[in-house]
C-alpha cells in the first residue's frame, strides 16, 4: 500500500489470502487426480483522480512492479467524477460457523477415504454406476487494508462434493443423476451424496414425453436457483441498475413478487457459504432486505455504486480471489415465506430437480425458455413417474407474482431457497 501511495496514488487497498486446499477428482469409479495446493496473493487497488487500476501477484519479490502497475493503469484509464472514496472503518459483527479447524488438518488421503464413501453410496443402488465427481476441502485467511484505517483479517474453512451417475435401460436408454454437498464445516458421512445421485438416475428411466399445457410446476431447490441466477439475482444488482439493465430499477416501494414472499441478503447468516464479517472491501457485512411481503425494498451496492446513488455501501462487494476486483454480488440470498407448503402433498404436476440452458435468459426482460432435467409427474400420494422430454418457458418477474413456497429449504451456494410453486407453460419435445 505504502510502494503505491509513493508511486503517485491517493487511495490504496490491499486484498491478500493465504491458504491450502485439497482435492479428488473422480472418473467414473476412480481417483483421475488427488492434488494439495497452496495459495498464497495479494491484489492491490489503486486510485488517482477517481479512476482505479489494479494488478496482483503471487511472488512478493514483485512488489514494487504490482504498486507501480496498478498506478499506471489507473492514470491510463483518466478521471472517473463518479468516484467517491474507498469506505473507511466500522465496526462489525463477528459470523458465526464459518471456520472449522478439522477442514485445516484435511489432507489428500482424508479427501479419498470420503470420495470412497461417497462411491460406495453409489454403488450400493444397483442399476446405477458413478460417471464423475470430486470432492474438496479448503482452509485459509484472508485480509484487507486500505489506505483509510481499514485492516480487517478473517479465517475461514469450506468443502464441496459432488456426485454424477447414468443409469442404463433397456436398449440405448440411459438417465443421468447428480447430487451434492456444500458446507463450512467437515462433513465426512458422503455416502447419502452417492445413493441420491444414483438414485436420481434410476428412478429417471423410462420417462415419458410431457404433455404440452401451462400446469403447475414444482422447481426444487436447484432448478429454480438455476433460473434466478440469470434473471432475478442480476435484477438487484445496483450497477445494472445504474446501467438502466435491470427491470427492478424503478420498482422499489412497489410489489414485485407474491405477497407472503420475502428474498434478504444475510451476509452474516451462521454457516452461510457467503457469509463473513466483511465483504471484499472491508465493510461489515450486514442483513439487507431486497422483498418483504411481495414488496421491492431496495438493492445491491458496494462502496462505488452506493457513491453514485448517494447511499450507503450494504456490504455487497465479492470477490473471486486475490486476481480479481471486488463487484457488486449476492452474499447468502435467503428466500422464505410467512406461510409455506409441503407442496409435494399437495400439488399435482410436475416436479424438475433441473434445468439445462438457463444461461440463455433474457436477464432484461426475464423471459426464459429451457430444458427440464430429472422431471417427474407428481400427484400426492402416488409415486412420482419421470417425464424423458419437456421444455418450461415463462417469465421469471411475471412468474413471481403467483407462486407459492415449500418447506424443504436448501443451500445451494450463496441461494438459500426451498422448493418453489409455480404454473408454467411446459411444452412436450
Amino acid at each position: 500500500m505504502k510502494l503505491a501511495e509513493r508511486a503517485g496514488a491517493q487511495e490504496a487497498e490491499v486484498f491478500g489470502f493465504a491458504g491450502r486446499s485439497t482435492d479428488v477428482d473422480l472418473r467414473k469409479d476412480e481417483v483421475e487426480l488427488a492434488s494439495e495446493r497452496l495459495h498464497r496473493g495479494l491484489g492491490l487497488r489503486a486510485v488517482v483522480k477517481g479512476a482505479v487500476g489494479f494488478s496482483s501477484t503471487n511472488d512478493f519479490s514483485q512488489l514494487q512492479f504490482v504498486a507501480e502497475s496498478a498506478v499506471r493503469s489507473a492514470r491510463a484509464r483518466g478521471c472517473d467524477e463518479a468516484w467517491r472514496s474507498l469506505p473507511g472503518p466500522k465496526p462489525g459483527t463477528r459470523p458465526e460457523g464459518i471456520l472449522d479447524p478439522a477442514l485445516e488438518k484435511m489432507g489428500p488421503e482424508d479427501c479419498l477415504e470420503m470420495a470412497e464413501r461417497m462411491l460406495f453410496g453409489c454403488r450400493e443402488t444397483s442399476g446405477a454406476d458413478p460417471t464423475s465427481g470430486g470432492v474438496s476441502c479448503s482452509f485459509g485467511t484472508e485480509f484487507i487494508l486500505n489506505s483509510h484505517g481499514i485492516e480487517r483479517q478473517e479465517e475461514g474453512s469450506a468443502m464441496h462434493a459432488s456426485l454424477e451417475a447414468v443409469a442404463r435401460g433397456p436398449g440405448e436408454e440411459n438417465a443421468t443423476g447428480n447430487e451434492f454437498c456444500n458446507s463450512r464445516s467437515l462433513r465426512p458421512g458422503l455416502e447419502s451424496v452417492g445413493r441420491a445421485a444414483a438414485e436420481m438416475a434410476r428412478t429417471s428411466l423410462g420417462g415419458t414425453k410431457a404433455e404440452t399445457g401451462t400446469v403447475n410446476v414444482l422447481l426444487k431447490p436447484i432448478a429454480f436457483v438455476e433460473l434466478m441466477e440469470y434473471t432475478f439475482i442480476p435484477a438487484i444488482f445496483s450497477d445494472n441498475v445504474q446501467k438502466g439493465r435491470s427491470p427492478l430499477a424503478s420498482r422499489v416501494g412497489q410489489p414485485v413478487a407474491s405477497e407472503s414472499l420475502s428474498i434478504v441478503d444475510d451476509g452474516l447468516l451462521p454457516g452461510g457459504m457467503g457469509t463473513s464479517a466483511f465483504d471484499g472491501e472491508g465493510v461489515p457485512s450486514q442483513r439487507t432486505p431486497i422483498v418483504d411481503g411481495g414488496i421491492l425494498m431496495g438493492f445491491l451496492y458496494d462502496s462505488y455504486t452506493a457513491g453514485k446513488a448517494g447511499t450507503s455501501s450494504t456490504g455487497s462487494a465479492v470477490r473471486v480471489g486475490y486476481t480479481e476486483v471486488p463487484r457488486v454480488g449476492i452474499r447468502n440470498l435467503v428466500i422464505s415465506s410467512r406461510d409455506p407448503i409441503d407442496l409435494l402433498a399437495e400439488t399435482k404436476g410436475i416436479l424438475v430437480n433441473g434445468v439445462i440452458g438457463a444461461h440463455t435468459a433474457n436477464p432484461i426482460s426475464g423471459d426464459f425458455s429451457v430444458e427440464a432435467r430429472n422431471a417427474f409427474y407428481v400427484v400426492p400420494g402416488e409415486t412420482p413417474k419421470p417425464i424423458c422430454s419437456a421444455m418450461l418457458a415463462g417469465n421469471m418477474f411475471e412468474l413471481l407474482k403467483d407462486m407459492m413456497v415449500g418447506t424443504d429449504i436448501r443451500a445451494i451456494g450463496p441461494v438459500v431457497t426451498p422448493t418453489i410453486g409455480l404454473k408454467m407453460k411446459v411444452v412436450g419435445s
